[in-house]
């Protein structure tokens, strides 16, 4: 698949600015909420140029059959339904729920699939659907599970990225779209959670710390 510079230039990642930080909106949520990094109108805006992007690369590969798109349950979920309807080509969705677990101590470990897809990879052009690159751990080994399924191509679109070194970065042109650079920081909202609250908060804004223990941070 040719990748034309203007569609390049749409899928580098945009780096939040300080000065782009504001209060939360009034809502029963936003008192849990230190201050807002990316708003409703950013995030959408910047999804529309995510989608023109993946609709330039993928336009000959979708003459042969629709692009697969891979949702990951359940951060992603928000992000998806936006971004699907931004690409002007055919999509088939499929959904995946993986989780990973062993010694916290190490880097490895194992990944567990809780809820698997339903749609033969084998020579499928595929795009994973992604809320955030932290450690990206969990992300490239389920990477190495499907791309044992064959498909034809499989890349990562990701809402953000917290620039962490991340195994998904050693692989060129896998990390393909990525929205937003972001600090490190615990953010919640647009689909991202701190125990299974505020993901339907319309924006992403950093937690305060006092909502959650440092061991938990993401």
């Amino acid at each position: 698949m040719s990748v034309s510079e203007s569609a390049r230039d749409l899928a580098r990642p945009v780096a939040v600015e300080p000065e782009w930080y504001a209060a939360p909106p009034t809502g029963c949520q936003s008192g849990d909420i230190a201050h807002v990094i990316l708003t409703e109108a950013q995030i959408n805006t910047r999804i529309r140029e995510l989608g023109a992007a993946i609709t330039r690369d993928y336009w000959q590969a979708a003459q042969s059959g629709p692009l697969l798109a891979i949702i990951t349950l359940r951060g992603a979920v928000a992000f998806a339904a936006d971004l699907v309807r931004a690409i002007d080509l055919p999509v088939e969705l499929d959904f995946i729920s993986a989780s990973s677990y062993g010694s916290s101590a190490t880097t490895s470990g194992s990944v567990q699939i809780l809820k698997d897809l339903d749609s033969d990879l084998n020579q499928r052009h595929a795009l994973i659907i992604e809320d955030i690159i932290d450690t990206g751990l969990t992300l490239s080994k389920l990477i190495t599970m499907l791309d044992a399924r064959q498909p034809t191509s499989m890349r990562v679109c990701a809402l953000l990225d917290k620039n962490k070194p991340c195994p998904v970065r050693n692989e060129p042109g896998r990390l393909a779209y990525t929205g937003f650079s972001i600090p490190d920081a615990f953010v919640v909202g647009y689909g991202l959670d701190y125990n299974q609250r505020y993901r339907n908060l319309p924006y992403i804004g950093v937690l305060k710390p006092e909502i959650y223990s440092p061991e938990q941070q993401r």
